[in-house]
């Protein structure tokens, strides 16, 4: 009988939104309550699951049940309605520095994708479809995960009709293309499986978050404090759609090359065309019969 290939686990949250327009097909990007960039994120733990489980579930008690904490309206309102849960846009900085600090203390590695909200983009490559944003940038984080002979199982944090299973498997079925395309020999080893799950349920998700977090703090505002204190753990990030660096790699952040509050995205980046207009060389014309 033919044994089952080992599973390994992945942990996939986001930050940011992808909403684009307001009423009337007005563009909103950057504006109150719609975010200038999306960012899909991914979690490998190199230790017991169940361990890191238990001690997120102890930590949520610990400030669920603080007296410190018993006036703050958001932490009361997630205990009243089915138990706390760390997640960074909510969390008040001194519940936020909890949990950073554990998240130090764990043997992990992180990467991401940050597609910034280009509205030429997302008109003519994803067809105004919120659904074809995240399967993109989800193909990216899966490229180059197909070469070993093991079941890879991603916990991923639900997102609507984005997360639904057939938006999950054409974002498989680019990153597969994608393989193929830069490895025409490679073999796909690899099967991938999909886990919908939240935050509530499962508290791995939170360390994805806050990682996602961290990151878009530096997109959004140039703050790069969050990110600093995890980049040991951070082995990549690639900065999708900056068209200034994409041919020269520079768009991929590793330890070597970190991002900087230099990565803060304009306010008018969302109105940049794409694909971006070359930039001709002056060309000196010689003629021969001269």
């Amino acid at each position: 009988m033919k044994s089952e290939k080992p599973e390994n686990y992945r942990f996939l949250d986001e930050a940011g939104d992808a909403t684009f327009y307001g009423r009337g097909r007005k563009p909103i990007v950057g504006e109150m309550g719609a975010s200038k960039s999306f960012i899909l994120g991914m979690v490998k733990l190199r230790t017991n699951l169940e361990n890191v489980r238990q001690k997120i579930y102890e930590l949520q008690n610990q400030v669920a049940t603080d007296p410190y904490f018993k006036s703050i309206p958001s932490i009361q309102k997630k205990v009243s309605s089915g138990g706390f849960y760390f997640h960074a846009t909510d969390d008040i900085p001194e519940v936020r520095k909890i949990f950073f600090d554990f998240i130090s203390t764990l043997d992990l590695s992180f990467e991401a994708v940050v597609a910034r909200k280009i509205i030429d983009i997302f008109v003519k490559k994803h067809n105004r479809k919120e659904d074809e944003f995240y399967a993109d940038l989800l193909s990216h984080l899966l490229k180059n995960k197909f070469e070993k002979n093991e079941s890879l199982v991603l916990t991923i944090a639900s997102r609507g009709t984005s997360t639904r299973n057939h938006n999950l498997e054409n974002a498989l079925s680019k990153a597969k293309t994608s393989f193929i395309n830069k490895k025409p020999d490679g073999e796909i080893k690899r099967e991938i499986k999909f886990n919908i799950q939240n935050q509530k349920t499962e508290p791995l998700l939170n360390i994805s978050d806050y990682f996602c977090w961290a990151i878009q703090r530096v997109f959004e505002k140039g703050e790069t404090r969050y990110y600093d204190f995890l980049r040991e753990k951070i082995s990549l990030v690639i900065d999708l759609y900056d068209s200034n660096k994409k041919e020269s790699w520079s768009n991929y952040y590793k330890k070597s090359n970190p991002l900087t509050s230099e990565n803060c995205i304009s306010a008018s980046e969302h109105l940049r065309t794409w694909p971006p207009i070359p930039k001709f060389k002056s060309l000196i014309i010689k003629n021969e019969n001269i």
